[in-house]
């Protein structure tokens, strides 16, 4: 058993990360939320559940682009597989394509990227469709730090322009910290809730955020939760 006794609900909007152990059951939440498993028992349920597919976008820690498609295809791609016609696909992609900063870069292909670049190819092809829940599983660990932070950086943008709802899941406090208006912390598997709690820090943040006290304590709270989750196996 991944997960045992979990009650979470999320209000639209949110930007939720999740931390944990290895193995306590992060993924497998995203997974049942993105209905590519199904629970034991439980519900998931969502307050318009008309058309999930297109309601939900999930970003894995690797890319995963086309290698034979360049930017911009690999970016359209997930309209094209709903149908939606060339000309709104090309124009959805670019514009997707210019919020995470790769305008320049269309027509360059996978193997002419950098991983910051092909990692934001990735977030630019989940945001083509206008989700409104965005799941995202360790997107930026295999990273370099300052890679990472530029991107924590222009994700929390981009959510803030967006106003979409965030599952994002991590091991680093500090990158929850720095993302997320909300942390839920999980014990070791099978996984539980030790902590669910808002983190109180300013709407719009910058690098220098990270040096302040503030930061720090928020920091220091999640830290402190993952040991207790870690006790309890």
């Amino acid at each position: 058993m991944a997960l045992n006794d979990i009650t979470l609900a999320i209000d639209p909007g949110e930007f939720v990360a999740v931390l944990g152990p290895s193995g306590c059951g992060k993924s497998t939440l995203l997974r049942l939320i993105a209905a590519l498993a199904k629970p034991d028992y439980g519900t998931i349920s969502f307050e318009n559940d008309s058309d999930r597919r297109r309601a939900i976008a999930y970003v894995f820690q690797d890319p995963h682009l086309l290698p034979w498609r360049d930017v911009l295809r690999n970016v359209a791609l997930p309209l094209e597989l709903i149908g939606v016609k060339k000309a709104e696909q090309i124009d959805a992609a670019r514009l997707a394509i210019e919020q995470v900063g790769l305008a320049d870069a269309v027509r360059r292909y996978p193997s002419q990227l950098s991983g910051g670049m092909r990692m934001r190819v990735s977030l630019a092809r989940a945001l083509v469709t206008n989700p409104r829940l965005l799941l995202m599983d360790e997107p930026f660990a295999a990273l370099d730090e300052i890679t990472r932070q530029k991107l924590d950086e222009q994700l929390r943008e981009l959510w803030l322009r967006r106003a979409m709802t965030v599952i994002f899941v991590t091991h680093s406090t500090a990158e929850a910290t720095f993302l997320a208006n909300r942390a839920v912390v999980m014990s070791a598997r099978p996984g539980r809730i030790v902590l669910d709690q808002p983190i109180a820090l300013p709407e719009h943040r910058t690098a220098g955020l990270r040096g302040e006290p503030a930061f720090a304590t928020q920091t220091r709270v999640l830290f402190e939760a993952l040991e207790r989750g870690e006790g309890k196996r």
